[in-house]
C-alpha cells in the first residue's frame, strides 16, 4: 500500500499538478479561438515566399491545437520545397478529410490561431537530400487510410510526424513533449528505436512509455503527457507546458 500511494503521489506531481496548472492559465487567456471558423488560419510569415527563396527548405513546424485541447497538446507537420521551386509542399494527417492531407493550409499557417514555431529547419543541399526520403516516408505511412486516426493515444498527427523522424533520421530532430501521439506505438511494437534512431522506446500503445536518447533525451510518458529532461541542448520537459530551456530547434 505504501509503494502503491508513493506512485501515486509521483504521478499527481509529475502530471497531474502541471496539468492542472496549465488548464487554469489556458481558460484565463483571452485570445483563443472558440471555433474552427473563427480561428486565424493566415501564414505566421515564418517561410520567405517560395519564389523568393530559391534553395532546398525541409522544415517540421508544431502549433498548439484548439480551444480546450491546446490545454496539453499540439499539432505538428511537415514541410518540403526543392531547389527552385515555386512552391512549397506541406503535409499533415488530419482526423478529418483526405489520410494524408496536402497542402491544406499555408506552409507556415498559425493552426486554430496559434502561431506555429519550427521543430527543424534544414536548408540548400542537406535538405535537397531529404526530400526524397521524406516524399517516400509520407507516401508509406501505414495508417494513412480512412479511418485510421484516433486523436487519443493515436495513431494521430504526430504519429505520422514522428513516422518521418524515424524514416529519415538525418533530420535529427525531436518533436515536442506535447506532441500528443509522438510516443503511440501498436502493442505487438512494444519496444523499439526512437524516432531519431539515437535511442530506446518503450510504449504501452501511448498509454504509458519511456524513452531515452540522444536527440530525444529522457522521457517518461504517461496517458499521454511527458515529463522529460533534455541534455543535449539543456532544457526540462513539463507536461502540458513543454518544454523550458535552451532551443531545439536544427538549422
Amino acid at each position: 500500500m505504501a509503494t502503491l500511494s508513493r506512485i501515486v503521489l509521483i504521478i499527481i506531481g509529475l502530471f497531474i499538478f502541471p496539468l492542472s496548472a496549465h488548464a487554469l492559465w489556458w481558460t484565463l487567456r483571452e485570445d483563443v479561438a472558440p471555433s474552427w471558423r473563427a480561428a486565424d488560419w493566415s501564414s505566421a510569415k515564418l517561410l520567405r515566399p517560395a519564389t523568393e527563396n530559391p534553395q532546398a527548405i525541409v522544415a517540421v513546424y508544431a502549433a498548439r491545437v484548439g480551444r480546450w485541447r491546446g490545454i496539453f497538446a499540439h499539432h505538428t507537420w511537415v514541410v518540403v520545397k526543392e531547389a527552385g521551386a515555386g512552391q512549397y509542399t506541406r503535409y499533415d494527417k488530419v482526423g478529418w478529410g483526405s489520410p494524408v492531407r496536402t497542402n491544406g493550409w499555408a506552409p507556415d499557417g498559425r493552426w486554430f490561431g496559434n502561431a506555429p514555431h519550427p521543430v527543424a529547419i534544414i536548408e540548400g543541399e542537406a535538405a535537397e537530400r531529404l526530400i526524397p526520403q521524406i516524399r517516400n516516408a509520407v507516401a508509406s505511412y501505414p495508417y494513412s487510410s480512412y479511418g485510421a486516426y484516433n486523436a487519443w493515444p493515436g495513431p494521430n498527427s504526430n504519429t505520422f510526424v514522428a513516422h518521418v523522424l524515424r524514416a529519415v533520421p538525418d533530420l535529427d530532430a525531436a518533436l515536442p513533449p506535447t506532441a500528443l501521439g509522438k510516443d503511440w506505438r501498436p502493442l505487438q511494437d512494444l519496444v523499439g528505436l526512437t524516432p531519431s534512431r539515437t535511442g530506446i522506446q518503450i510504449s504501452l500503445a501511448g498509454y504509458a512509455g519511456f524513452a531515452l536518447g540522444w536527440v530525444e533525451g529522457v522521457e517518461l510518458d504517461f496517458m499521454g503527457l511527458v515529463a522529460g529532461i533534455d541534455i543535449r541542448r539543456p532544457a526540462v520537459k513539463i507536461p502540458a507546458w513543454g518544454r523550458i530551456g535552451m532551443d531545439p530547434i536544427t538549422w
